[in-house]
């Protein structure tokens, strides 16, 4: 991509360990994530799905360094991160942020909200005057939508969609170009999760943020994805722009998450096909041989059994891993249960 800040390209996680038991007392080795490649420009939002085991939080701590890569490359404005030394890598993290999953867990139950959010702050500034700090800190609260006066309580005396809006402050307080926001909405309730979202696409918009937005459920992925990625045993399935990829998924993978999205319509539910989709996801330990997913797949012949397809970009310009995308109608329509 033309003007893209980061560029992944190639990037394999492998931990190797050992199983201990009697009958396989050497070395294994799982691969978490395996050969990704994907451009994000600047004040895009890439989505990431896949289900629970696919890779997708492993690639994201990856692309920080939080997770030491065991191969390719992670290109931030032109800079390869792996391999950097860590006093380099530290300085780039001021522009590299995420925001985690469980916004309770996230934050330290011993520390005041202004200490929470000011802790990136004394990290890379410690000389910054405390009134400075204490200026960032209730401007970055009021524009999360929390309330100034609120700076010297603490976690428990807040809702689990205020949590999070403490754990974006603390990410956004730096003026990061690029927020990693793993599953952040996953410990929601539905309601808070639309204010959670609407305040990213707010926040995106305004500061010109990169996002990587990683999330099981696609439904939440298509509110502020410009483009989607599909994840499934660590491999990216299909690359899309949003219209296309919940129009006309590429992908047989792609097509059963989006009919699996639960519609809470029965007059529509009736209308949303059978997903086609057939037992669970395999061990990432022990994937299948040629295409990972052929085992799961209606649509599979020989050959996607023997040979692994490889993520290929078409006239579109979006990419799938599939044999036969060209020849399958996976065409959905208007997604009209996911709006």
């Amino acid at each position: 991509m033309s003007g893209a800040v980061l560029s992944v390209r190639d990037l394999e996680v492998r931990f190797t360990f050992r199983d201990g038991g009697v009958f396989s007392p050497g070395a294994r080795t799982l691969a978490a994530v395996s050969g990704i490649s994907f451009d994000l420009g600047a004040g895009e939002a890439l989505g990431i799905v896949g289900e629970t085991g696919c890779g997708k939080s492993t690639l994201a701590r990856a692309i920080l360094g939080l997770v030491e890569p065991s191969g390719g490359q992670v290109l931030w404005l032109g800079e390869n991160l792996v391999g950097m030394d860590s006093g380099a890598l530290r300085r780039k993290r001021e522009e590299l942020q995420i925001i985690f999953q469980d916004p309770l867990a996230a934050l330290d139950p011993r520390m005041t909200v202004r200490d929470i959010i000011a802790e990136p702050l004394r990290a890379f500034y410690p000389k910054m005057p405390s009134p400075e700090v204490d200026d960032r800190v209730r401007g970055m609260m009021r524009t999360v939508g929390l309330l100034p006066d609120q700076i010297n309580r603490y976690p428990h005396e807040f809702s689990g969609g205020q949590c999070q809006r403490i754990g974006i402050a603390r990410a956004l307080v730096l003026n990061p170009r690029l927020v990693i926001c793993d599953e952040p909405v996953s410990a929601l309730d539905v309601s808070i999760q639309a204010q959670i979202i609407g305040l990213l696409k707010d926040l995106q918009r305004e500061l010109n943020l990169s996002l990587l937005f990683i999330a099981h459920d696609l439904a939440v992925v298509r509110h502020i994805s410009d483009r989607v990625m599909v994840m499934y045993l660590g491999r990216a399935m299909e690359i899309a722009g949003r219209g296309n990829l919940y129009r006309r998924p590429l992908h047989p993978y792609t097509s059963a998450l989006i009919k699996a999205v639960p519609v809470p319509d029965p007059k529509l539910a009736r209308q949303v096909r059978d997903t086609g989709l057939t037992g669970d996801m395999p061990s990432v330990l022990n994937p299948p041989a040629g295409c990972v997913f052929h085992d799961r797949c209606p649509y599979r012949v020989g050959r996607c059994e023997a040979e692994a397809p490889v993520l290929r970009r078409l006239e579109n310009g979006d990419q799938v891993a599939c044999h036969r995308a060209e020849e399958l109608d996976l065409t959905i329509g208007k997604p009209s249960h996911l709006s």
